[in-house]
């Protein structure tokens, strides 16, 4: 098989057969979108410690210091909290609909019956588009939360798990 021959994307009325790369069980995200979700959750963690640092190097009188620490010490920790959920998170489309799992210690398991679907968005921004990364959003009927998010997905992937699931809409409408 020719290495550089692009990937064929199944045909959305085309059933899901065992060797489908949609159907190959739990799927990770692509490495190249480790650096897109560590940095979408690093900062998170940045901010909070820096206030702390200033707060500590305040009472220490050395405040610039203390946020620069506190600055250091977030960052680093979200860093490796990034890449340790960037690791634990997974997608599955079987004949039932989407799950997503998430964590290690907290795992969380969120499945979403084709049935329950609403309406498909994808989501590009400037450096996902760069990396061909793109996030899906899966709006669904009465559920606890309204949708359901996997980011930086494969644009390929996300692109043939849309179409795999508007069409499971379509056929459940018809």
């Amino acid at each position: 098989m020719d290495s550089a021959a692009p990937e064929a994307v199944p045909t959305p009325d085309a059933p899901l057969a065992p060797d489908d790369p949609l159907h190959a069980g739990w799927q990770p995200l692509p490495p190249r979108a480790r650096a897109l979700f560590v940095l979408s959750v690093a900062p998170s963690f940045a901010v909070p410690a820096l206030a702390a640092g200033f707060v500590l190097g305040h009472l220490a009188d050395q405040r610039v210091l203390g946020a620069g620490i506190g600055v250091a010490l977030g960052a680093a920790f979200g860093l490796w909290l990034g890449l340790r959920q960037f690791d634990r998170l997974q997608w599955q489309l079987d004949e039932s609909g989407l799950a997503v799992r998430r964590g290690r210690l907290w795992q969380r398991e969120t499945r979403v019956p084709a049935t329950r679907v609403q309406h498909l968005d994808l989501k590009r921004g400037p450096l996902q588009r760069k990396r061909s990364l793109a996030t899906l959003v899966v709006h669904t009927a009465g559920t606890r939360h309204g949708a359901v998010t996997v980011p930086h997905l494969d644009g390929r992937d996300a692109e043939a798990l849309r179409e795999r699931l508007s069409r499971q809409i379509d056929d459940d409408g018809a």
